[in-house]
């Protein structure tokens, strides 16, 4: 009789715990990545962002991985850098948190620059880098300050025409090919304003006397999550390291210093210390 009970008291305990409903909110079974366009060039990037989760994302591409910054809605982003040399073809981006992964098919397509040939007079001829420069403007461009620094649409800090575009492999006096341009030249006289491309903090400024032989005098701004901008061959620096800056605020004048055939502005944008085509920015909004 009692053990007839006690098995009547436990079919009814099962059926009450079936029979009521769960408050239990339900966890997502994927992730909510954008990656609006998954097919860019070479020395291009991609823009990625996370929406619905408290946790800062991991994300990977082509087995580096890069930081997602939060942003004003709680979502995560990232500016994924294509290097200019990368291979054309199909690659994946990863985005990972503790519980979920996902991976994004993207596609790098070829920007078929071609070589630029270039003839140094004697005095500019046989310009090494210093290891001063070299060890100071790679650190300075791989700055990632958490905070977003910039706002609204991206500036071309001078006036003029475009003489070189980002991306062309260079041969310097009828040697073999060793490089590619990092950024576009603005042709431009001597002494003409050269203005910030958007609001930043000034992390170098780094000058021939100083050891700057290949870059001349420089000045390099972090605009924030990943983003720097430099400004080469200036003939004056008007600012100082720590200094920050608005966009179209006067940082130097275009000059003719280090490695140069004529008086121009080298300006380059660089994401996590990856060079990709500065004009992809100006007058652009991200």
């Amino acid at each position: 009789m009692i053990l007839r009970l006690l098995r009547t008291m436990l079919l009814l305990f099962a059926a009450s715990i079936t029979s009521t409903p769960s408050t239990a909110k339900a966890l997502p079974d994927t992730l909510n990545v954008d990656v609006p366009e998954k097919a860019r060039q070479q020395g291009q990037f991609f823009t990625v962002r996370v929406a619905d989760t408290s946790s800062k994302p991991g994300l990977w591409f082509m087995e580096r991985s890069y930081a997602m910054f939060l942003q004003p809605d709680s979502s995560w982003r990232a500016l994924v850098p294509i290097e200019n040399l990368t291979r054309p073809g199909s690659y994946a981006i990863l985005v990972r948190t503790d519980s979920l992964e996902q991976k994004i098919p993207v596609l790098v397509k070829p920007n078929n620059r071609k070589i630029q040939y270039i003839t140094l007079d004697s005095s500019k001829q046989g310009i090494k880098a210093t290891e001063t420069e070299k060890t100071r403007v790679k650190a300075a461009l791989q700055t990632e300050s958490p905070e977003k620094l910039y706002t609204g649409s991206f500036l071309r800090p001078s006036p003029g025409r475009t003489s070189s575009l980002f991306g062309l492999k260079r041969s310097y006096d009828g040697r073999p090919v060793e490089s590619y341009h990092k950024g576009i030249d603005i042709s431009a006289p001597r002494g003409t304003p050269v203005k910030s491309t958007a609001n930043g903090r000034i992390i170098l400024t780094g000058t021939v006397t100083a050891g700057f032989r290949l870059h001349g005098n420089t000045v390099i701004i972090d605009h924030g999550q990943g983003l720097a901008s430099i400004y080469m061959h200036l003939d004056a620096i008007t600012v100082k390291e720590g200094q920050s800056v608005v966009k179209g605020e006067v940082i130097g004048r275009v000059g003719h210093t280090g490695i140069s055939t004529a008086p121009h502005l080298h300006w380059g944008t660089y994401l996590y210390g990856t060079s990709v085509d500065p004009l992809l920015f100006e007058g652009k909004t991200y």
